[in-house]
């Protein structure tokens, strides 16, 4: 494992309605950019890591801080409608006709800021252990089931989701029912073959649990915790974070 080449990409279009400016706003004591770099740069299986954006300025600071900014997204790719998929084949694409392909691909979304590199570098090798499958996600326990939610057809209330042999699954208590996960975004790891299939998952994609929470800057009152929780991020990794792959 290790002699593969595997590649770390940061996403950050200058673009944001929520924050204006976002990706440059002051978290911690540096720009939020930064935080997403340092995390790659201090991985101990990234061997190179990718800014992909659109905007002067965030490459230029991406640059002073250590990342590699080869290339300027373009315009159609950096829009509000734009998707990850888009973004990551742009730059795959022109990374392969520079003569580049990388083994894997980590995503680093530069909204979550307080990442421990040690814990990336556990879901990379995570990956890297299993060649059948195409990519890994982190995810955490969600907060709502969605098997007590509803729709509403016809002017009646439908349940989303049905547990087989449960009836009325959806007045069960919640210790009864699946356990649900969602994408958190910590960490996201990939096979370029992937996106070769108009996919950013794949159909075999591992887990990567995390449980404790992972917040994301998608609003300013969302700054104080994201604070503290980098400072937080500052102790051992076994009390950041507590990991399991389940079976």
């Amino acid at each position: 494992m290790s002699s593969l080449e595997i590649l770390a990409l940061i996403p950050a279009r200058g673009g944001s309605k929520g924050i204006p400016r976002k990706n440059l706003l002051s978290i911690g004591g540096k720009p939020l950019i930064v935080h997403s770099i340092e995390t790659a740069l201090a991985s101990r299986r990234i061997t190179r890591t990718i800014v992909s954006t659109d905007d002067p300025e965030i490459a230029d600071v991406s640059a002073a801080h250590g990342a590699d900014v080869p290339f300027r997204r373009p315009a159609e790719h950096a829009t509000d409608e734009a998707t990850d998929l888009q973004v990551f084949q742009h730059a795959l694409a022109w990374l392969a006709a520079d003569g580049y392909r990388p083994d894997l691909v980590v995503h680093l979304r530069p909204t979550q800021p307080a990442r421990d590199a040690s814990v990336v570098d556990r879901a990379i090798d995570e990956l890297a252990k299993h060649p059948e499958a195409d990519s890994l996600r982190s995810v955490e326990l969600a907060e709502h089931t969605p098997y007590k939610m509803y729709s509403i057809d016809g002017g009646r209330l439908r349940p989303v989701l049905e547990v087989p042999g449960m009836p009325e699954a959806h007045n069960m208590p919640r210790q009864k029912l699946p356990l649900v996960y969602r994408g958190n975004g910590y960490v996201d790891v990939l096979r370029p073959r992937v996106l070769e299939q108009d996919s950013m998952n794949g159909t075999v994609v591992l887990p990567f649990v995390i449980f404790e929470r992972v917040l994301d800057l998608d609003y300013p009152d969302q700054i104080p915790s994201l604070e503290r929780a980098l400072q937080g991020s500052r102790r051992p990794p076994s009390t950041t974070l507590r990991l399991r792959h389940p079976a």
